[in-house]
């Protein structure tokens, strides 16, 4: 196996795995879960949409032939968790020290590294979506 496609897996695993457990917070209503989706004016339907689009894109990261299309909605998940912090509810949350933050910006680079290791599959797939014009 090549290094890109090992250092690709073990981002595509340790991305999965973190979006993976902060579903119980978000399934559970878990207090945290449920103040955090309140500041953002999204309870609950924030809350349980965004753990329904991270499950998919947990699971797309596992699929070889959907990591580029997981790795695009986690980059994009994560660019909204990023703002949202920054934006409305800082990045310490609940006294954590930005732990939440930081692990929202840590998937983030996951996830384009990933789409950066796999350039030429993330190409395919925008020629798939955009046909060509033949002049």
């Amino acid at each position: 196996m090549k290094r890109k496609n090992i250092i690709s897996w073990f981002l595509q695993i340790v991305a999965a795995l973190i979006l993976l457990q902060t579903l119980y917070f978000k399934f559970s209503g878990h207090p945290e879960s449920v103040e955090l989706f309140s500041k953002l004016h999204a309870e609950p339907w924030g809350r349980i949409g965004t753990g329904i689009l991270e499950l998919i894109t947990s699971l797309l990261l596992l699929m070889p032939r959907f990591r580029t299309l997981g790795a695009l909605m986690a980059a994009g998940t994560m660019a909204g968790a990023i703002a949202s912090h920054l934006l409305v509810i800082g990045i310490e949350s609940k006294g954590d020290g930005g732990q939440l933050f930081g692990l929202a910006v840590f998937v983030f680079a996951c996830a384009t590294t990933i789409l950066v290791l796999n350039r030429t599959e993330l190409s395919a797939w925008f020629k798939k979506l955009i046909p060509q014009k033949k002049i």
